[in-house]
């Protein structure tokens, strides 16, 4: 471990990689797992444990955080405890990820991004700024998720049965959503589709489909030419 600023606080039961650089007020819960070469900044939090309403369906055992090797934690973020990070991962600037949520290797948080509660994110996924992914959302690799994207799980919103399980949306492989679009509850997006920004998306969208507008509707078809495996 680098030498730590006298202002940092690392709990005794935390275990850190070699190489590991500490911003000032940087705070480090017991149980956290930090790997080699990470940068974690000023006045971030690692391994917070969650607290939760008496209503809430998001409990489960956390257990320790983990941040993987050659990632970074932006100032003022939060990771709590049961979060897993991957490999060469950057969490932006007062971002917030909760427990039981992964970010897969490579992957971009970006600035005061929520992603909360039993969130799956795949590999190299960039995650843009102001972005909420809410509880049981699922992002599959190479997903690009634009500026103010919003997220929901419950139609009712608040007002179901007690147990009934909340529905997150599913992003599939390479798809890319549009800046301050919004995904409703259990929503599909399809592998390589398109959500334009702006779009409000109440139904499944197709496979390498575009669609925009309030309802988002299907206007063509991605060609060829815009597909991933033409943009590495």
């Amino acid at each position: 471990m680098s030498e730590a600023p006298a202002t940092v606080v690392i709990a005794a039961e935390a275990r850190i990689g070699a190489d590991v650089s500490f911003g000032s007020y940087a705070v480090v819960h017991a149980g956290t797992v930090i790997g080699d070469r990470c940068s974690i900044e000023d006045h971030a939090v690692l391994g917070k444990a969650p607290r939760l309403a008496r209503h809430s369906s998001a409990g489960g055992e956390a257990g320790p955080s983990q941040i993987g090797a050659d990632s970074s934690v932006g100032t003022g973020a939060i990771v709590f405890a049961g979060a897993r990070i991957g490999r060469g991962v950057i969490i932006g600037d007062q971002a917030f990820v909760r427990e039981r949520s992964t970010v897969g290797d490579g992957s971009v948080i970006g600035r005061g991004s929520v992603v909360d509660n039993d969130v799956a994110i795949g590999a190299r996924v960039r995650v843009q700024t102001n972005v909420y992914l809410t509880a049981g959302t699922v992002v599959e690799d190479d997903v690009f998720v634009g500026p103010g994207v919003t997220t929901a799980n419950d139609n009712t919103m608040a007002r179901h049965p007690l147990g009934e399980p909340l529905r997150g949306a599913l992003l599939r492989r390479a798809c890319r959503v549009g800046a301050g679009a919004v995904l409703l509850p259990g929503v599909q997006v399809g592998e390589e589709a398109f959500v334009a920004a702006g779009a409000v998306v109440s139904r499944d969208v197709p496979p390498r489909a575009v669609v925009l507008g309030v309802p988002a509707r299907v206007t063509r078809r991605v060609e060829d030419g815009e597909l991933l495996e033409h943009w590495r």
